[in-house]
């Protein structure tokens, strides 16, 4: 390969990428093909492979990308700093209406895109895994998974509330009804098949999620 600038590398590993997150809007990830990113960059073969060995090396760039643009982490982070003293209960809604707002804003773009690595997830679970290893950056679901159990138990503790079981299961259960929540407002927004004919909304689901949690946690869901 002639010798190149890094600048040169990296834009057209960009426009690669770009291309790939591209068809992946209009198809499902387990179904895009090598080709079809091919076609969508306007590349060769012989052209797309001086940048990428395969077709996931060039999804794992892709969900690097996405983990930048679809970010909540920092936002809960400083809206929570700065509420260290709220009750209980304001801190749970200031986190449910975060994640509520992000996912609305991005339900038919990198929401339907994560929908469907989940299912990649299921159906060949060492490929998503290369995937999700090789991509850079801190995921929001590990975010939630390693750090809203400690906010949740500090608040909780400042508020002197008395959990309605241990409070890992309740976690559990939040980490169940967030993919529940994600799951049905994806299949709702871009495929129109919500569960029981019923219209999925972020807000109003998030809002069911956040009275759930707070009375779990013995709160008051009536406060806030």
């Amino acid at each position: 390969m002639p010798k190149v600038s890094e600048e040169y590398f990296e834009n057209k590993k960009k426009n690669i990428v770009q291309a790939a997150y591209r068809v992946c809007l209009r198809k499902p990830v387990e179904m895009v093909t090598m080709t079809d990113v091919i076609e969508e960059s306007g590349l060769s073969m012989g052209g797309i492979y001086r940048f990428y060995s395969d077709l996931d090396e060039i999804f794992a760039d892709m969900v690097t990308g996405m983990r930048k643009d679809y970010n909540f982490i920092d936002k809960i982070e400083k809206d929570i700093s700065e509420s260290s003293d709220f009750p209980f209960e304001k801190i749970t809604r200031t986190i449910c209406g975060i994640l509520a707002d992000v996912m609305e804003e991005h339900l038919m773009d990198i929401q339907k895109i994560n929908f469907d690595l989940t299912v990649l997830a299921i159906n060949e679970p060492k490929r998503a895994e290369k995937i999700i290893g090789s991509a850079r950056g801190r995921g929001n679901f590990e975010y939630l998974a390693t750090s809203l159990l400690p906010m949740l138990s500090k608040a909780c503790a400042q508020n002197a509330l008395k959990p309605k079981g241990k409070p890992e299961d309740i976690m559990k259960f939040i980490s169940a009804a967030y993919v529940g929540i994600e799951t049905d407002c994806i299949l709702s927004a871009c495929y129109g098949k919500a569960p029981m004919n019923t219209k999925c909304e972020p807000h109003a689901m998030f809002d069911t999620l956040a009275t759930t949690i707070i009375l779990l946690f013995g709160g008051n869901p009536d406060e806030y």
